[in-house]
């Protein structure tokens, strides 16, 4: 285990918790593939030799694509290829290089207590990992006021309320909020619709809008209820587990930044990763072999983990088509929160020289959350944000300028003075990236989740969004992942043909 994600108070042997063992089992199904599945495995690719059909193509070469490339070769199979449209690996993750040999992340980052799995791939690629930067001062901007308050490395939230949530996300499952004895109701009001009824003090409600805006991908009023409820179980039913950065999941930063786990696999599969594939069109799902055309040609295989969002799934035409209800379901998939990240470098992190934590709230402002993003040693000081896209110039160098600004007014002077800027708005980045997160509305999951998991003949789906905890995470990713990898390795045992 990473010794930056150290098992709970709760958790001894006597008392393993149910979520600490199904992460541990989850980090186990790539050895349990390789060792009782390579025979089989191996013998299929043996038997495949010569022949253009794999037995396996994966599509998305994100942390859930390559964990399973990752296990297939692991467990001995070697009759694999994986796709990616775009020119590089690593998906919803993504480094802005700040010169020798350091990193800012410009999407996905973070690590936590529980989240395991990630941990595990981490330590097993040699890569290291440090905790964020938290203690200090927090600073709340609003027009030309600014006060500081301790925040404790979380979001002030109210905790007799962030209770009240733990209790009802004991009845939700993560994996399957839809099958909750109480999911038609959680499922018909928004997060906004509940908070209100608690007459939540204003100061508290910058920390759950805050929250909810970053971990949920948007506001209060358009999150159903249920679906937030299934984020706080896979916290084991602790809302601090989820939002905060002190014993949360955004206890932990991994070095080098978080897109050098994709980078470390990709590199270690050589030229099973092909990129700029988009896959167009695929035939032939429902019975095999499956037929998968790109702009560089048509790969034909035996399965195919789809390892990439429900949305992006719209932009593959399938023949046949598929089920309806499937259909549906990606069509109606919440992608309007793709996220714009910034990153403004200084010479070093001089706002804790003042006893700041780097952390900036502005309820009227473009800054949603800032924070240090500095690099383990101190050789540069990084302020990251979470911006309103609408809030912030879309010309960078304005961008920079009116940060620096607001900057300024939170730390001084010297934050005037950035020696390099860097963002990255997801909406504009590319096709291949609808959405950062998923902020699933009231009504969508008792309508549409269960078409989520089921293989559909050939087709097994993976990516952050099916795992059964940490969904929209980096570890939920990790974890599809090896799923996907087990379930393709049993076909191939089974003698698919």
């Amino acid at each position: 285990m990473d010794d930056n994600v150290p098992l709970q108070a709760d958790e001894t042997q006597e008392g393993l918790t149910r979520r600490r063992f199904l992460g541990m089992a989850a980090t186990a199904t790539a050895a349990a593939t390789a060792s009782v599945l390579p025979q089989a495995a191996a013998a299929a690719s043996a038997q495949g030799a010569g022949r253009d059909v794999l037995d396996v193509a994966i599509i998305g070469a994100g942390l859930a694509g390559l964990t399973a490339a990752r296990d297939l070769r692991r467990a001995g199979c070697e009759s694999f290829v994986v796709l990616e449209a775009r020119n590089r690996v690593g998906g919803r993750t993504l480094n802005h290089d700040l010169g020798k040999g350091y990193f800012s992340e410009a999407g996905g980052q973070w690590i936590g207590p529980g989240q395991t799995a990630v941990a595990d791939l981490a330590r097993e690629l040699g890569v290291g990992t440090f905790p964020t930067y938290w203690q200090g001062e927090t600073t709340l901007l609003a027009s030309n006021a600014r006060a500081g308050i301790d925040t404790h490395g979380g979001f002030g939230t109210d905790p007799n309320i962030a209770h009240e949530l733990e209790k009802l996300a004991r009845s939700v499952p993560s994996g399957a909020p839809w099958k909750s004895p109480r999911a038609a109701e959680f499922d018909s009001m928004s997060v906004g619709d509940w908070l209100v009824k608690k007459k939540i003090a204003p100061d508290d409600q910058i920390g759950w809008s805050t929250g909810l805006a970053i971990t949920g991908g948007s506001s209060p009023a358009r999150i159903s209820l249920l679906h937030w409820l299934s984020m706080v179980n896979s916290a084991e039913c602790n809302y601090d587990r989820l939002e905060a950065v002190k014993g949360g999941a955004q206890e932990t930063r991994i070095s080098g930044g978080s897109q050098i786990l994709s980078i470390k696999m990709a590199e270690a599969l050589g030229d099973k990763v092909r990129l700029s594939s988009p896959v167009l069109r695929i035939e032939n799902w429902d019975s095999g072999p499956v037929i998968i055309h790109t702009p560089q040609g048509v790969v034909r295989a035996r399965s195919v983990i789809m390892a990439l969002s429900p949305p992006l799934c719209q932009q593959i035409a399938f023949d046949p088509p598929l089920p309806e209800k499937r259909r549906e379901m990606q069509r109606r998939w919440p992608a309007f929160a793709p996220g714009r990240k910034t990153a403004l470098v200084y010479k070093r992190p001089f706002w804790r020289d003042k006893g700041l934590n780097g952390w900036i709230f502005q309820p009227q402002g473009p800054v949603l959350w800032a924070y240090d993003n500095s690099p383990e040693d101190l050789s540069f000081g990084v302020i990251n944000a979470f911006v309103h896209i609408s809030m912030l110039p879309s010309d960078p160098k304005q961008a920079e300028a009116e940060l620096s600004k607001v900057y300024a007014q939170a730390f001084g002077e010297e934050a005037l003075h950035p020696i390099a800027y860097h963002e990255h708005d997801w909406r504009k980045a590319d096709k291949w990236t609808l959405t950062c997160v998923s902020p699933m509305p009231p009504g969508f999951l008792t309508k549409y989740g269960e078409a989520l998991h089921p293989p559909l003949g050939r087709l097994i789906w993976s990516g952050t969004e099916t795992a059964d905890i940490w969904a929209g995470y980096m570890d939920g990713a990790v974890r599809s992942g090896h799923q996907a990898a087990l379930q393709a390795l049993q076909a191939v045992a089974g003698g698919k043909s």
